[in-house]
């Protein structure tokens, strides 16, 4: 097999399947912190797929108390939910923005991201129970932080489902970044 994509004649598709790092390969390096606002507009990376099973959707409810049956009950959610199926929470396919960035794109100089907050976030379709999920970034903004010397880095990230049309979550993020 070949490691080039697939030849789409659909844009909207050609964009979906592309991905600005190797798949299955090392994250996107970005050289020096100062680089980043030159690429703001652009998609700095993809992750590569990751499986959302239901026993770290079960380890999920645990940890935040979130143990609604949508979650956990599969034979409840075979016959009571609109999905079919148990799904994740919105906000652990949230949570997992930060490790799926990592994967994606680093910056060479950045000795420390740390998570500065949200913008808009949004859940347009669900992850269900045994699914996978990757996840494109794009660089909103990058500017001075003063108070700390580093850069203020939002980024507009979408979730895409492995079996969906709609993405799963798109939610802007921001991140603080010292070198």
């Amino acid at each position: 097999m070949s490691d080039e994509p697939p030849v789409v004649d659909d844009p909207m598709k050609a964009a979906l399947n592309a991905r600005s790092n190797a798949p299955g390969g090392e994250p996107r390096c970005i050289g020096r912190l100062s680089d980043l606002p030159d690429l703001i507009g652009g998609e700095l990376g993809r992750s590569d797929w990751m499986p959302i099973e239901s026993t770290r959707i079960r380890a999920f409810a645990e940890a935040t108390e979130d143990r609604q049956w949508i979650h956990l009950d599969k034979a409840r959610a075979a016959t009571e939910s609109p999905f079919g199926s148990t799904v994740a929470h919105g906000y652990l396919t949230l949570s997992l923005l930060p490790h799926l960035s990592a994967t994606a794109f680093t910056v060479a100089e950045v000795r420390l991201r740390v998570n500065y907050g949200l913008g808009r976030v949004r859940f347009p379709a669900p992850v269900l129970s045994d699914s996978r999920i990757r996840a494109r970034f794009t660089l909103a903004d990058a500017r001075p932080h003063a108070a700390s010397g580093g850069l203020l880095v939002t980024l507009q990230a979408v979730v895409d489902l492995e079996s969906g049309t709609r993405p799963a979550c798109i939610a802007e993020m921001l991140a603080l970044y010292l070198e």
